[in-house]
């Protein structure tokens, strides 16, 4: 039995381990069951945590804020390049180009393509410095200010040169934001001898882009002269071009233009070969006297049309237009004798014996004196108490013609000051008539920024200095002396009106505007007085200006082809005993062509500069065409 029971045990006891076996994997798989479970249960919550806030971003993106990145994406995809248009050219009278344009290249900046990333703009910045050898610190600035959300190109360096033009373009992979803008500059003929009158341009500042909707930060808008004044005519209207690019902003597909509107092309009233005669011979005389400063203006006084404007010392318009540095720049307004100035419409002078045929044609139309009446020289000079006003030289009895002609001031103080027998015309009425000749008032000219002058009259005086007017005051103003200050547009413009028989006009340095579709729009003449003096009156003083070159202080005019008339002046300035020299004249003078206005500052007689610059120009304008 024991023997039974060890072995039923033994049975028993493998029964039991293999029970226990059996049991332990059971346990094991119950154990294992619900931490698998519990995994997957995470799973399923990870992922419909996921699932939601996946659907709030679409929902986000494509609901709230769908207009916004749907016209994002569109900028993205479509990219409208801006097509220059060409700046409207400039002719003189005979079609003579004094205006182009020259093809340019613009290193510009796209601040909505710049990266983000500082890093990234200062390896660029580098990069473009070493390209276009500028600084590398400008350029970092330049990138930094910009505003990222613009999508205008803005101009980094102008006038770049064809090979940095074409390592912009191989690297633009590489330079983000940076490109090439295809423009053009002005090329200005003669530059410093029509530097004053064409003006310049220049790229367009943020103050005037807000003035001036429609343009681009890489626009050229006129800064002076007649491209700043005809700006509206000459700068045309911008086309566009719009491509399809892809995501690295690499062009795909046209998707159509807008053509650009050119600029006008404007036909001045002024003659280039008159022009340069004009430079050229006052420059050589000039530098016989050693005078630096001087300005020249001619009229054609049947329709105030200007036919040249010199001023001098001039500068060269081309150093603006490709973007002038800043050691020429400070040369040019460092320079003493100002060449940036345009003298012809900006300087204020005293018009000395110029002004001598107004005065006498005021006295003439009040009746303070009749062409027969005579004045005596009386030695050379007028006493009144204790103060003297002497001529330049002594004369003889004069007549109002030849006191013209002989510039004879004494004759000059009686009518506009009174003396012995003759009431003088008084300020007052000086100033009347000398106001119908257009002084004291803008011409009018087609350019910005003409200086007014001065006509004073006694109550002037006595509001601004706070002293009456004396009868000393009278003389001096009654030789263009005093406190009286003209242009030499002015003196040229109430020459021309003499020239005409007493019409005044307003001097216009465009005849006609050619648009871009072939329209010609004229320009006509504007009238600004006439009827306002007897054309005998007018007679008398013209009379007076041609025996000025016969038997006069212009005699070296008399052995011209034509007829010429006149009247030098020579007019004080300073406490040095300076005197600006002035010069007058009109021709043929039977019937007017050309009439002229030539100073020179501190250049002496009237005579001196004025006439042999004249002479010079009268027998080449009047001989050209043989």
């Amino acid at each position: 039995m024991s023997i039974f029971f060890r072995k039923n045990r033994r049975i028993q006891g493998t029964e039991i381990e293999d029970s226990i076996l059996t049991i332990t994997q059971k346990e094991d798989a119950i154990i294992e069951t619900p931490f698998e479970r519990v995994g997957l249960k995470f799973a399923w919550i990870f992922l419909a945590i996921f699932l939601c806030l996946l659907a709030g971003r679409v929902f986000y993106l494509d609901i709230l804020k769908g207009d916004y990145y749907t016209g994002r994406s569109k900028g993205n995809r479509v990219k409208s390049i801006s097509i220059k248009a060409p700046r409207g050219n400039i002719f003189d009278k005979f079609g003579n180009s004094l205006v182009s344009n020259v093809p340019s290249m613009d290193a510009v900046i796209m601040p909505a393509d710049l990266p983000d990333d500082l890093g990234k703009k200062q390896e660029i910045a580098g990069s473009v410095a070493d390209i276009l050898n500028i600084d590398k610190g400008n350029v970092e600035i330049a990138l930094e200010l910009q505003n990222k959300k613009s999508a205008d190109w803005v101009v980094l360096k102008e006038n770049i040169t064809h090979d940095q033009a074409l390592i912009l373009a191989e690297k633009a992979q590489e330079l983000p934001g940076i490109g090439v803008d295809n423009t053009a500059i002005r090329n200005y003929e003669n530059g410093p001898i029509f530097a004053h009158v064409i003006g310049y341009d220049g790229k367009v500042t943020r103050s005037e882009l807000d003035k001036n909707p429609g343009y681009l930060l890489t626009d050229y808008i006129g800064k002076s002269g007649l491209e700043k004044y005809y700006e509206g005519y000459l700068h045309g209207k911008n086309g566009a071009r719009g491509m399809e690019v892809d995501s690295m902003g690499s062009n795909k597909k046209n998707l159509g233009v807008i053509d650009p509107i050119p600029g006008s092309d404007l036909f001045l009233n002024i003659d280039e070969e008159l022009q340069k005669r004009i430079y050229d011979s006052l420059a050589t005389n000039l530098e016989k006297s050693g005078t630096k400063t001087a300005a020249a203006v001619a009229i054609d006084p049947r329709n105030g049309g200007v036919l040249a404007m010199v001023s001098f010392p001039s500068y060269d318009n081309n150093l603006f237009a490709k973007g002038i540095s800043n050691t020429d720049y400070q040369n040019l307004i460092q320079d003493k004798n100002i060449p940036l100035l345009n003298r012809v419409i900006n300087g204020e002078y005293p018009p000395g014996s110029t002004l001598k045929p107004v005065v006498a044609s005021a006295a003439l139309a009040e009746g303070v004196i009749t062409p027969a009446t005579i004045i005596q020289g009386m030695g050379g000079s007028i006493n009144i108490g204790s103060f003297r006003f002497g001529d330049w030289k002594a004369h003889g009895p004069s007549d109002v013609r030849t006191a013209i002609a002989e510039s004879n001031d004494i004759f000059f103080y009686s009518i506009g000051g009174g003396y012995g027998p003759i009431q003088g015309l008084g300020m007052d009425r000086m100033k009347k008539y000398e106001n119908l000749f257009g002084l004291g008032s803008p011409t009018g000219i087609d350019l910005y920024d003409e200086s007014v002058g001065l006509i004073p009259s006694e109550q002037w005086k006595l509001d601004k200095i706070g002293e009456r007017w004396y009868i000393g005051d009278s003389y001096h103003c009654s030789i263009g002396q005093g406190f009286i200050l003209t242009t030499p547009l002015q003196v040229a413009n109430f020459t021309a009106a003499i020239a005409n028989g007493g019409t005044l006009y307003k001097p216009r340095l465009v005849n006609n505007i050619k648009k871009s579709n072939g329209e010609i729009e004229n320009i006509p003449p504007v009238i600004l007085n006439e009827n306002f003096l007897a054309k005998d009156i007018i007679t008398v003083v013209r009379e007076g200006m041609r025996k000025t070159v016969t038997d006069g202080t212009a005699q070296p005019l008399k052995d011209l082809s034509v007829a010429v008339a006149g009247k030098t002046g020579t007019a004080q300035f300073g406490t040095e005993d300076k005197t600006h020299g002035w010069f007058i004249a009109f021709a043929p003078y039977d019937n007017p062509e050309i009439a002229v206005a030539i100073l020179a500052e501190g250049g002496g007689e009237g005579h001196s500069t004025g006439v042999p610059v004249t002479k010079d120009v009268f027998d080449w304008y009047f001989t050209r065409n043989k």
